[in-house]
């Protein structure tokens, strides 16, 4: 079993993305917006889609359609934002749309073959509720392995390098 698959019944919030549904840890949520009703400014990337303020507080935007491989168009206002409170920052999480929040006892969790490590380490497994499927993810886990790639590594002269 994956090491961050519940063992307790867990709350997830789930949310629709190129037509696959998700769910993160529901503790990690802070809030949830409309992209229209944020305040956003520098708005370049591809990935991290610019940066708003919440409640005061400056954070990154990060389009998780384009995160997915799904080639987003320009964005809808009406899209959801999920505020999440990890354990680094403070972030907005663009996704298609917020479908609601699920209980899913351990059973009712599988792990996903052949994510144990490497760049699918954030998958915690797929969650059965009836007839819906949710792929479960750990939302801190995969923030830092989509950062790693941005990272600057040092070579062997001990000088960074773009990676």
């Amino acid at each position: 079993m994956h090491e961050t698959t519940p063992t307790v019944p867990t709350q997830f919030l789930s949310f629709a993305l190129g037509g696959l549904e998700y769910g993160i840890d529901f503790a990690k949520v802070q809030e949830l917006r409309v992209l229209k009703a944020l305040e956003r400014f520098a708005s370049s990337g591809e990935i991290v889609g610019g940066v708003a303020v919440s409640r005061g507080v400056i954070m990154p935007l990060v389009d998780m359609r384009a995160a997915f491989g799904s080639s987003p168009d320009a964005p809808e206002p009406m899209l959801d934002v999920i505020i999440l409170q990890l354990s680094h920052c403070s972030m907005g999480m663009v996704v298609d749309g917020v479908t609601g929040v699920v209980t899913l006892a351990p059973e009712q969790v599988t792990p996903v073959p052949g994510a144990h490590g490497g760049e699918a380490g954030y998958l915690v497994g797929l969650g059965r509720l009836g007839t819906r499927r949710l792929i479960l993810v750990d939302i801190e886990r995969l923030m830092s392995v989509k950062g790693t790639a941005l990272r600057g590594q040092e070579n062997e002269g001990g000088k960074r390098q773009v990676a």
